[in-house]
């Protein structure tokens, strides 16, 4: 056979690439998703949540738009030499051999902790031994209905095409087939005699008892559920909790289908998973699976506590609810993604310049243009508000459609047009920030309504102590006691974000304790702690 049959049969290698959910920094809340195949631009998004969406969908774009598995596919899983799934027992020695066989499919293999997505193009042996493989095509059969399939019609390559194999005999052909040009030989097996003559004999009626056993329904092995990544196994007893683990299964799947969250729902499939899995680690003694119900447990209070804090519900029914202004976990994440966003990307050094570019960013975050009039300036605690709009404009960071002065002068029936280039969505670079056009009021109204409280106007409160009124409001706990768990916050980060030296903080939570923000306040061993007081509670953005 030549060189150009050789080719034909060759397999191409399997298609493989990934997609990734990578931080975007170290202590920053933002998210990196890149995708491994070319022409794919990484992105940034502001939180792990939103960037897992970004990522599933860009996934699902790439299996909709790209080609389905090909047949002659070589395993891709195989080349690599099957490490996803075969591990050596020893340092020493080589991972042992693994049987490729089957279709060949497109699978995702994706990570438990949701961090990385990978598709490959291997076969259903490979695809059926990875514990999170999703099989989502599957390459046609081979058309076994080409004319090189049957036999040819003389004894000469004519019919062929250069470089074409023969076809394979049939094994149930007769070795002996007619005169050129004569009629096929119609396959006949030893139990009836050749020829055209030749009739079948009749089939023996069944037993009575055998006819009886065949009338009755074959009875099948139930299929297994399967929840958390685990598959229920169709010999679980008691009955009822392989029933409850499956059906609990089958809910988790259809709730992750929903178009809008049910708090209250998800609480109570949480509830009815951790109760599930103690029941079956007491049965089969698996530590693993009594980890996993303590997660569901405390998977199932936070989600309860959403649900109360959406609803305007105090919880354990315990004292008024609180009616905060930014009411969803949603908005209290791009409140602090804004916020984060300004401490690294401030362009002048010094509170008064940070506290305008905050609220700047929250006028143009979702097309990088607005409008503003000189109360908004005038308003805000500047010494020399002129100057700093002026200083914003000469380093090219804020762009004006007049003068300093027209600003400055302007009024609200006729604002002056203002953008922020860095803040411009393109078609390269959608900009940092993700929400919509009905949040970005939201939280620029948020935020002003905290810079221009009654008690910090009152106390003539400066620029730096504005800024720490921002910081605490976005880092407390559900029960309003300041950092994540009531730990505290440390005050270096505090001092970065206003923008002033460390030594200056602890006059600024003495101007805030006065003006009935702060309560139980202590600075120790480098943390702020204490809580804010029930007054402001309506500003806080909890950390859940």
């Amino acid at each position: 056979m030549g060189m150009e049959a050789q080719a034909t049969n060759e397999r191409v290698a399997g298609r493989t690439w990934t997609v990734r959910l990578d931080p975007a920094g170290r202590g920053r809340a933002d998210v990196r998703v890149s995708c491994s195949r070319p022409g794919c631009v990484a992105q940034t998004l502001p939180s792990a949540a939103v960037g897992r969406t970004a990522a599933v969908a860009h996934l699902k774009a790439h299996l909709r738009a790209g080609p389905a598995p090909r047949a002659e596919a070589y395993c891709a899983c195989r080349a690599a030499e099957c490490h996803t799934h075969i591990r050596p027992a020893g340092p020493r020695e080589r991972p042992a051999s693994w049987r490729c066989g089957g279709a060949v499919v497109l699978a995702v293999v994706a990570d438990r902790e949701g961090r990385w997505w990978q598709v490959m193009e291997c076969c259903s042996r490979c695809a059926a031994a990875h514990p999170t493989a999703k099989v989502v095509a599957t390459a046609p059969p081979p058309d076994r209905s080409a004319p090189d399939r049957q036999a040819p019609e003389g004894p000469g390559r004519a019919d062929r095409g250069p470089g074409r194999p023969a076809p394979a005999a049939d094994p149930f052909q007769v070795a002996t087939g007619p005169a050129p040009n004569g009629p096929a030989v119609v396959p006949h097996f030893s139990h009836r005699a050749p020829g055209p003559a030749a009739t079948s004999p009749e089939v023996p009626a069944p037993r009575p008892e055998r006819a009886a056993r065949s009338s009755r329904p074959v009875r099948r092995r139930p299929s297994c559920g399967r929840i958390a990544q685990r598959f229920v196994p169709h010999d679980l007893r008691p009955v009822s909790l392989r029933d409850e683990l499956t059906e609990l299964g089958e809910l988790f799947r259809a709730y992750q289908q929903r178009e809008e969250p049910d708090l209250a729902l998800l609480a109570e499939l949480h509830d009815r998973k951790a109760e599930a899995f103690h029941a079956w680690a007491e049965i089969t003694f698996d530590p693993g699976l009594r980890l996993d119900a303590e997660r569901a447990e405390q998977a199932a209070d936070a989600a309860r506590l959403q649900h109360l804090h959406r609803s305007g519900q105090a919880p354990d029914g315990e004292g008024p609810a609180v009616a905060r202004l930014l009411t969803a976990q949603a908005q209290w994440d791009h409140a602090r993604a804004v916020l984060a966003h300004v401490a690294d990307h401030g362009p002048l050094p010094g509170p008064e310049a940070r506290l305008l570019v905050v609220m700047l960013t929250l006028r143009t975050a979702q097309s990088g243009v607005g409008n503003l009039v000189g109360q908004d300036v005038k308003g805000l605690p500047l010494p020399d508000p002129e100057q700093v709009v002026g200083q914003l404009v000469e380093c090219g960071w804020l762009e004006l459609s007049g003068t300093v002065d027209e600003l400055m002068a302007s009024r609200p029936e006729n604002p002056t047009r203002i953008s922020v280039p860095s803040l411009t969505p393109t078609e390269d670079d959608p900009g940092p920030f993700t929400f919509g056009r009905k949040m970005r009021p939201r939280l620029s109204g948020w935020a002003q309504r905290v810079v221009g409280e009654k008690k910090l106007r009152k106390a003539r409160t400066g620029a730096d102590a504005r800024l720490l009124a921002l910081a605490l409001v976005t880092r407390v706990s559900v029960d309003a006691r300041l950092g994540p768990e009531g730990e505290g916050i440390d005050l270096d980060s505090l001092a970065s974000w206003c923008a002033i030296d460390p030594d200056a903080l602890p006059d600024l939570v003495d101007q805030l304790t006065a003006a009935g923000w702060l309560e139980e306040v202590e600075i120790a061993d480098g943390f702020l702690t204490g809580r804010l007081s029930e007054r402001v509670l309506p500003f806080s953005c909890p950390l859940l």
